[in-house]
């Protein structure tokens, strides 16, 4: 049985619903066996994966070569690879260089001509400050150099990562320019794809990926497990980073993990047989999101993930259950 795909983007690009994560926080594609990264690959390849995600961030470039060397060694030349750049404040100055530096080397370790994403990974507020770009930088700097790339055949499908401030992130979308975005996504913050209820701890999206469609933007769900938080269990893989910094969600890892825990009857009264499926099926069934990235340490985890895929989308009455368990969150501090 093979994953479901899905259109991405205006120009007729199509995603497998569950893509391949090669980040930091799960760990496999930066400091997992060269041996267990090629069998996850070729069992997401076997199952119709077709979307791998890496960035020269994860693990200062190693995500991105070990994710070369695989794909060249399995010969899946028709993998779509994204990639991403984050531009420090230091480069600032000359962005347009800085973006195109960035992309070449990740081609050179990708072993790639071009990639099929390539995405703006700095937040976005709209006046910058610090390592954030402004909403000007970003329209007025930056778009042109990813244009400049698009029409030199480096790069397919200009992206970007909403993150930052919620009116920046939905004036970056109004401007029309991107093909592709990484929303932040969650049982924890479904704020991106639904109205939040009063009160409710989290940063409000504003129903970003509604937004999204409109403009027949591709939607890359990401923070689809909080960073681990929703695992379900404090563990940690010892593949797997330390706990990151939340993400649109609560203060503190604790915080997601304690609102996490609030969840469980969701497993426990059967609408899915763990906290993971239940999140990641949660995010694939909103009909913007064209691909969903999970974090993986393992073959099994990767098996997990695809498991839950293939299942489906939670239904109506396990939809129900979800929002009388996340009203109870409203009023608590962020």
């Amino acid at each position: 049985m093979s994953v479901e795909t899905r259109r991405f983007g205006p120009d007729g690009l199509s995603t497998s619903l569950l893509g391949f994560g090669c980040g930091g926080v799960g760990g496999l594609m930066v400091r997992g066996a060269v041996a267990d990264q090629e069998r996850a690959i070729a069992r997401a390849l076997e199952a119709g994966i077709n979307y791998f995600d890496t960035a020269v961030q994860y693990g200062n470039g190693a995500s991105e070569q070990n994710l070369g060397n695989a794909l060249r060694r399995l010969k899946a030349g028709n993998a779509l690879v994204g990639t991403k750049v984050r531009l420090r404040s230091d480069e600032f100055g000359n962005i347009a260089a800085a973006v195109a530096a960035s992309l070449e080397g990740s081609l050179r370790r990708l072993q790639r001509d071009q990639a099929d994403i390539f995405y703006l990974h700095n937040e976005i507020t709209l006046h910058g400050g610090g390592e954030k770009l402004s909403l000007r930088q970003v329209l007025e700097e930056v778009v042109p150099a990813f244009h400049s790339l698009q029409a030199a055949g480096k790069l397919r499908l200009p992206g970007w990562t909403a993150v930052g401030e919620t009116e920046a992130l939905h004036q970056v979308v109004d401007a029309g320019f991107f093909g592709g975005a990484q929303v932040i996504y969650n049982m924890l913050n479904p704020s991106a794809g639904t109205a939040l209820p009063t009160g409710h701890p989290a940063q409000d999206y504003r129903q970003l990926l509604k937004r999204m469609q409109e403009k027949r933007m591709g939607a890359v769900g990401i923070r689809v497990l909080a960073g681990g938080a929703l695992s379900g269990s404090a563990q940690r893989h010892p593949v797997a980073s330390p706990p990151p910094e939340p993400m649109g969600s609560g203060q503190t890892y604790e915080d997601d993990l304690g609102q996490a825990s609030r969840l469980l009857p969701l497993v426990a009264e059967g609408f899915a047989a763990s906290l993971p499926e239940a999140a990641i099926r949660f995010v694939i069934g909103h009909p913007a999101v064209g691909t969903v990235l999970v974090g993986m340490a393992s073959v099994e985890e990767f098996e997990a993930a695809l498991e839950a895929v293939l299942k489906g989308p939670l239904p109506p009455a396990a939809l129900q259950r979800l929002a009388e368990l996340t009203a109870g969150l409203s009023g608590e501090s962020r």
